[in-house]
């Protein structure tokens, strides 16, 4: 969808849910790999999730961002996702296709088109749910020594590969 149709889209999702995470994730896929919303219907599907009676969806996620900077609508902001474990009820989940390097390692693969798609997205995200904060899903990982920061050895995910707290903590 091109910038217009998310906002009128945006207009149009009415949601009872309390929101106060938006939470960024990648594919954890490789550069070039032709991945969209329906691609990550089927992996979700053979992962048992189950399909959404509003949207018609299975992927766990609301929007994912294509290499483009295309964004494409996944779950209704009504619906529950199912993309960081315990968190679900209370949150959005924003995808980006990529995230691992050509050798397969964890590596923030964002295009230009994908940083300014996620910025333009988050902004009005905040706008909806003012109260909420944006993290990425490593940000969800356990303190495993109690320290009350979670450490990059600490990620049980390095999803999205780049830290969301930070980056977008201006939005």
């Amino acid at each position: 969808m091109n910038q217009i149709e998310i906002l009128k889209y945006l207009e149009e999702q009415k949601t009872t849910r309390t929101i106060t995470d938006l939470i960024v994730h990648c594919t954890a896929t490789k550069p070039g790999a032709k991945v969209n919303v329906d691609v990550i219907d089927g992996w979700h599907k053979e992962r048992g999730f189950k399909k959404q009676p509003q949207s018609g969806r299975i992927c766990g996620y609301h929007f994912v961002v294509l290499p483009d900077g295309t964004i494409e609508t996944g779950r209704y902001l009504s619906e529950i996702g199912a993309h960081v474990s315990g968190q679900n009820s209370r949150s959005i989940g924003i995808c980006y296709v990529g995230g691992l390097d050509a050798n397969g390692k964890a590596a923030d693969t964002r295009t230009p088109e994908q940083k300014e798609a996620l910025i333009w997205l988050l902004s009005r995200l905040v706008v909806m749910f003012p109260d909420a904060t944006i993290k990425g899903h490593r940000d969800y990982s356990p303190d495993l020594n109690g320290d009350g920061i979670i450490e990059p050895w600490e990620f049980v995910k390095e999803c999205p590969c780049f830290n969301a707290a930070i980056e977008y903590s201006n939005i």
